[in-house]
């Protein structure tokens, strides 16, 4: 059986391979694809721009696909940057100038009201237009200046409790144990072993 997953991140498409790997489910990406046009993602939720990105990748494949979107939820920012967390300080999208735009937003901010969260919502589509939604979240705290120097995005900024340590401080194995993408593929696997029987 092979599905789509609608990225071009090899990070993520060997993530979801290497959970997969006892279903004899080969993942396919947007790299597999000629003449791909990127899916304007203008939708209100992550799980909206998903399920944009999913439709697009079943459409132009007639395979079964995956999509998700993905961000960073600050509560005293009333929850964003939110769906614009990529493009946060503008386009193009640069990860240093997001990271400098948020601490000067929560420059004010006393340490322990700096409650946040990374959100992943992921959907799977099918082409006779059935679609599911997965989602995973971690629980953290924003610092007051970088700590770490692997991953990317807000990582540096993100502190997890349970760890003592920034996402950018973790293991890529430690990380992939909690991060809020391999919550949501975790629970796509049922989806995909059901679709798997019927086909």
């Amino acid at each position: 059986m092979k599905i789509i997953l609608a990225t071009q991140n090899q990070g993520k498409i060997r993530e979801l391979q290497g959970l997969l790997v006892d279903e004899a489910i080969e993942v396919l990406s947007l790299k597999d694809i000629a003449d791909w046009e990127d899916v304007e993602e203008n939708g209100e939720t992550f799980a909206d721009n998903a399920a944009l990105k999913a439709r697009a990748a079943v459409k132009k494949t007639g395979l079964i696909a995956l999509a998700d979107d993905s961000g960073l939820e600050v509560d005293a920012l009333d929850g964003a940057p939110g769906v614009y967390s990529a493009r946060f300080a503008g386009e193009p999208k640069n990860d240093e100038r997001n990271n400098d735009k948020l601490l000067q937003m929560l420059e004010t901010v006393e340490i322990d009201k700096r409650a946040a969260r990374f959100r992943c919502a992921l959907v799977v589509a099918t082409p006779e237009g059935k679609e599911f939604l997965t989602e995973g979240t971690v629980e953290g705290e924003i610092l007051t200046q970088r700590r770490g120097s692997d991953g990317f995005g807000y990582d540096p900024l993100f502190y997890v409790p349970e760890y003592a340590r920034t996402m950018a401080e973790l293991t890529l194995t430690e990380k992939n144990k909690l991060s809020h993408r391999a919550q949501a593929f975790k629970k796509a696997i049922p989806i995909l072993q059901a679709l798997k029987v019927k086909i």
